[in-house]
């Protein structure tokens, strides 16, 4: 779904399914990690995995959502108009 200003907007629907399946595979990570038969070594080396295999997912996500953010044409206007600015303005105009 877009809205008029050109983003997209996520659905409540998308973003409970998408909350539901993240919990729904974290919590199974961990219940195997807790349930297999594993050394206390073992189950906290895949426990650091999986902490760090979810922060890494939310890092790629941001940086994804970033990159598309950049390039969509209302932020390169965005910046051009300041460029225009920046290069009209004179700080020592009318001083003297």
């Amino acid at each position: 779904m877009n809205t008029s200003n050109g983003t997209s907007k996520t659905t409540s629907a998308y973003f409970v399914q998408t909350a539901i399946a993240f919990g729904v595979s974290f919590l199974a990570a961990l219940g195997g990690i807790l349930f297999l038969p594993l050394d206390p070594w073992q189950r906290l080396f895949l426990g650091i995995s999986v902490l760090f295999m979810v922060s890494s997912a939310f890092s790629l996500a941001k940086v994804i959502r970033d990159l598309q953010e950049a390039s969509t044409v209302r932020v390169r206007l965005d910046e051009a108009r300041v460029e225009k600015l920046l290069a009209e303005h004179n700080p020592y105009a009318g001083v003297g």
